[in-house]
């Protein structure tokens, strides 16, 4: 798992009842009722003072690429911060886990390695941050519905160690031999798919396009910023109908953080 410098913005008022208002050029999809993950998680923090958030949405839904796990988790840290403390209660990581697998992960929005359901989480320091193109062909998944569909089940682990990674071009080798094994399911119930893998496959300077996730969005991994920036532009001229946005993939930890003002 590694972080993108997009993303939502999430903003908390204290002082008020628990409530929560939607606005951003993706928060059309969204509802704000109670099973929102941000108030679900809201209710999770026992001791902590409530408030108004507002969320700014700037990801697609169910997009594949953790956008509301990372809103939950930025509810956590925001609350936390009301309160003076950064510290996760040790209690609170089982019941975060249990309204969303990446929620832990994205506590930190540190490069790691999942393992079990997302409970066993392995720093990787050092990972060389990556410039990627994201492109969501509009296509709404849901996670489970792509598990169903996920036919052979007895795949082969992955590897018991990381290599080391010492420039962007060595983890790009590497990841070039993994795999996504959600990505066949995810093509069978959206087509559309294959096509945003075979355009990204087709930008200039495109040395890898993968599914994120359980998809619908894709990634392609490029050089530097400017060919990354040059794929996010012809991507958006010759599919103007899908999300795409050019982004670093790495450690974000530090622009996570909650700003109190």
């Amino acid at each position: 798992m590694v972080f993108a410098d997009v993303g939502d913005r999430l903003e908390l008022s204290t002082g008020t009842s628990l409530s929560l208002t939607i606005s951003g050029p993706e928060g059309g999809g969204l509802q704000g009722g109670g099973d929102n993950l941000v108030l679900r998680a809201a209710t999770l923090m026992q001791g902590t003072p409530t408030g108004s958030f507002r969320l700014e949405k700037n990801l697609p839904v169910s997009s594949g690429i953790g956008g509301g796990s990372a809103d939950a988790a930025a509810v956590v840290r925001a609350l936390l911060a009301s309160r003076g403390t950064g510290a996760v209660p040790a209690d609170l990581s089982d019941r975060l886990l249990a309204l969303g697998a990446d929620i832990p992960v994205c506590l930190s929005c540190r490069p790691s390695r999942m393992r079990g359901v997302g409970e066993d989480l392995t720093p990787v320091p050092g990972l060389p941050g990556l410039h990627a193109v994201l492109a969501n062909p509009r296509v709404a998944l849901s996670t489970p519905s792509v598990f169903k569909a996920l036919e052979q089940r007895g795949n082969p682990e992955m590897p018991d160690h990381l290599p080391d990674f010492h420039t962007a071009n060595d983890l790009i080798a590497w990841l070039k031999d993994q795999r996504n094994d959600l990505q066949a399911p995810a093509v069978s119930l959206a087509p559309v798919i294959q096509d945003a893998l075979e355009t990204l496959r087709a930008s200039a300077g495109c040395l890898l396009a993968r599914m994120s996730g359980s998809g619908a969005t894709c990634f392609g991994l490029y050089e530097n910023a400017a060919r990354a920036k040059s794929a996010a532009a012809w991507l958006s001229d010759v599919r103007p109908d899908w999300w795409v946005t050019s982004t670093q993939l790495g450690d974000m930890q530090a622009l996570c953080q909650p700003r109190i003002s």
